[in-house]
């Protein structure tokens, strides 16, 4: 097991600078250079602290949320709030605090979980907060961390199959959001994988694709296009829990029934909103076992100091409820 001694040898610094660093404390005068050398050969040896390695009952880790790639930062991550409950189931004798984080406000954290793809320089940034971090769709080519690649598209095949074959409709449309904020794009690929398995299935028209804004509103705009076209689709994907949100109003003030008029498929990311419409069918990308499996690898990482990467597949799932 690595030591701060370890660290000041490879570091080229004195273990009392090392230590004042892991420390985080702000009052030591020295470069940034230096600095993130020793978090970086830190991470690199897998250094442990002696607080995490020698944790007493109700000890408190401070576990970060990296989800800029897939939310927007000025929308809430409600699912944060939940999972201190499965915490709770797994681990009774540990206090945890699950903390949203922000991309441009580095901090330091016992662990992370950051979901979508994250670039090697990004991946580079989360190392220097956190020893222990588990990438939820970012594809580690070299397994130095823990990932759990999720297999979205099969979600969508699941809904494409049971709408076109068990339901046996005709046509399927999408209403989704785009939104682009530099480096940040989201939506752009839920699309694209909607458009390349709707023509593997045959029944691709772009006519009854409707995209806009990432949000409610843009769902209700683009629900007004879709019944203003004249070519209504008789089953819909709906993009995400806001562009649902606004589209099934926009429905059904104007008369259509779900599922007899209008089947709807909500594909439910990472949950910004408490959603009225809980009982709809939908695909669940992010359903509990992944939380589950992340604070897991997490976990062994933190207190047991596991050192072997591990890479786990799981997919998107088709839930069956009363709208389709």
């Amino acid at each position: 097991m690595a030591t701060i001694k370890d660290i000041a040898h490879i570091a080229g610094v004195s273990p009392t600078t090392v230590s004042r660093v892991l420390s985080q404390d702000e009052t030591l005068s020295v470069s940034q250079e230096v600095r993130l050398k020793i978090l970086r050969t830190a991470h690199e040896l897998k250094y442990v602290s002696p607080r995490v390695r020698h944790m007493q009952e109700k000890e408190k880790l401070v576990i970060g949320i990296a989800d800029w790639q897939i939310i927007r930062q000025d929308r809430k991550n409600i699912r944060i709030a939940s999972l201190n409950t499965i915490m709770g189931a797994m681990l009774k004798k540990i206090d945890v605090q699950f903390v949203r984080m922000e991309k441009n406000k580095p901090g330091r954290y016992d662990g992370i979980i950051a979901l979508g793809i994250f670039s090697p320089e990004e991946m580079e940034q989360l190392k220097l907060q956190s020893i222990a971090i588990v990438f939820i769709n970012s594809d580690d080519k070299n397994y130095e961390y823990d990932s759990i690649i999720m297999d979205f598209n099969r979600g969508i095949e699941e809904a494409f199959e049971y709408l076109l074959y068990k339901r046996q409709y005709r046509t399927i449309g999408y209403i989704g959001g785009l939104f682009n904020d530099g480096n940040i794009r989201i939506g752009y690929r839920r699309l694209e994988s909607v458009k390349t398995l709707l023509q593997q299935y045959h029944c691709l028209e772009e006519r009854n694709l409707f995209v806009g804004e990432f949000s409610k509103e843009g769902g209700c705009a683009m629900a007004k296009k879709a019944i203003e076209s004249g070519h209504l689709p008789e089953a819909m994907l709906l993009g995400s829990d806001e562009i649902a949100e606004g589209a099934i109003e926009v429905f059904q003030e104007a008369g259509l029934r779900i599922p007899k008029d209008i089947a709807v498929v909500i594909y439910e990311d990472i949950k910004t909103l408490e959603s009225k419409w809980q009982e709809y069918t939908h695909i669940s990308m992010f359903p509990d076992i992944v939380w589950e499996t992340a604070i897991k690898l997490l976990l062994e990482q933190i207190r047991e100091h596991r050192v072997e990467s591990m890479k786990i597949l799981l997919p998107g799932k088709l839930v069956m409820g009363e709208s389709a």
